[in-house]
């Protein structure tokens, strides 16, 4: 019988089989012991991480809702401060408009100021005089031009506080904008879940975008929008009062001087009234005095006629008497009389020629004052005609289409998108 061949391989020995398998069951026990605590630690990890996970969407869900109530009160505020400015903007645009309106209200004024300059103006002689009707025109005239002035600046600054006005609304449209876009955007993240199909893995969510701000820069941005636009309103609050508290008291003054003017104007009427009937009566006077005059002169004249023709017969006697022959040429008491009465008639022709040269240079005196007085009335008519004028001219002033107040419109503005009242959605 042939020997059995020997297998191939390393033959253990019994102690080396013991041992291998209680190596086998230590490392098995081992290994289950190590998954058993790993186990744990998952289940522990799980636990944790679980409760981690739910308390950190818990609490960012709590700062997601803070924080949109933060963005919703700032919304409200920034709300009301633009209707604020937008109330205000209408008030300021409706003082300006009645400031305007007041400025175009002296137009008239002023052009009837200058007229009755004009008119005065064409006054001829000495009744073209400096009197106090031209310094109340000239005051009135100057008084209003200086009114449209100081009513040009307020218009002009009102135009400029409208456009700062506009331009803090704008700020605060565009910081509404803002906080409308971002509290959708908090919204639509606090209403999302684990579940929400839009959901999904981003790359690099947690970077920080250019641009970002800090929560006090946030919030200070925001509160200077505010500010800046509270103290617009404040100092266009003050222009309105400024504005109302001048229009009114430009209009009192406007009102004085007006008063001041027509009562100047309607005194000197009455002086020249008094002035052209005592001229007329003193040139009816003279006319009476220059006729009465005339017929004295007349009356001289005969007189100076018929001394004359007695002169000529008491000359004719002397000198036929001369003619007596011899002694019959005596100085008896026939010559001594007619001697006597050309002596007497010549003195009285000499006192009737003087007299007569005098009536007859004060007629002219009296014709040429006359003829004086007849010019000085026409220009006292002509002066009188004009101040009449100048009185009618004034009545635009006081007439019902100047005196009555025209309705101002309410104008209401519109801001920077066309639209009469703030309405912003989230896009």
């Amino acid at each position: 019988m042939s020997a059995l061949p020997a297998k191939p391989g390393l033959r253990h020995i019994v102690s080396e089989w013991i041992s291998n398998n209680h190596q086998l069951s230590a490392t098995a026990q081992h290994e289950r012991y190590v998954s058993n605590g790993i186990r744990q630690e998952g289940r522990s990890l799980r636990n944790e991480t679980n409760c981690k996970t739910t308390w950190d969407e818990s609490d960012t869900s709590r700062r997601l809702s803070d924080r949109v109530w933060d963005v919703a009160r700032w919304k409200e505020a920034l709300e009301t401060c633009a209707q604020r400015v937008d109330e205000e903007m209408e008030a300021l645009t409706l003082s300006k408009e009645q400031t305007e309106q007041a400025l175009a209200a002296t137009a008239v004024p002023l052009e009837v100021g200058s007229e009755c300059l004009t008119l005065r103006d064409g006054r001829r002689g000495y009744e073209l005089a400096t009197d106090p009707v031209d310094e109340q025109l000239k005051k009135e005239v100057e008084l209003i031009e200086r009114v449209q002035q100081v009513q040009q600046q307020h218009i002009d600054k009102a135009f400029e506080q409208l456009c700062v006005l506009q331009e803090a609304r704008h700020q605060l449209t565009a910081d509404l904008q803002n906080k409308m876009d971002a509290l959708g955007i908090d919204m639509s993240c606090l209403s999302l879940t684990i579940k929400s199909p839009q959901i999904s893995l981003k790359t690099n969510p947690t970077r920080i975008p250019s641009g970002s701000s800090t929560p006090e820069e946030w919030v200070q941005f925001s509160q200077y929008n505010v500010a800046r636009a509270q103290e617009a309103m404040q100092v266009s609050q003050q222009m309105r009062e400024d504005m109302s508290l001048t229009r009114a008291q430009l209009q009192n003054e406007l009102d004085i001087q007006r008063r001041a003017t027509d009562f100047a104007l309607r005194k000197r009427n009455h002086q020249e009234e008094q002035a052209r009937d005592e001229l007329e009566w003193q040139i009816r006077n003279t006319e009476d005095e220059m006729a009465e005059m005339e017929s004295d002169i007349h009356g001289l004249d005969a007189d100076l006629q018929a001394k004359t023709a007695s002169l000529k017969l008491a000359h004719t006697r002397l000198e036929n008497r001369t003619n007596r022959p011899g002694m019959d040429l005596c100085r008896d008491e026939v010559q001594h009389g007619l001697v006597n009465e050309v002596q007497q008639l010549e003195a009285t022709i000499t006192a009737l020629k003087q007299k007569l040269s005098e009536a007859q240079h004060s007629l002219q005196k009296m014709k040429l004052h006359h003829s004086r007085m007849l010019q000085d009335l026409s220009r006292k008519q002509e002066a009188l005609s004009l101040e009449q004028r100048s009185m009618n001219t004034r009545t635009r002033l006081t007439s019902p289409s100047c005196s009555e107040k025209t309705p101002v419109l309410l104008v209401p503005l519109t801001n920077s998108s066309g639209r009469r009242n703030l309405q912003l959605l989230a896009q």
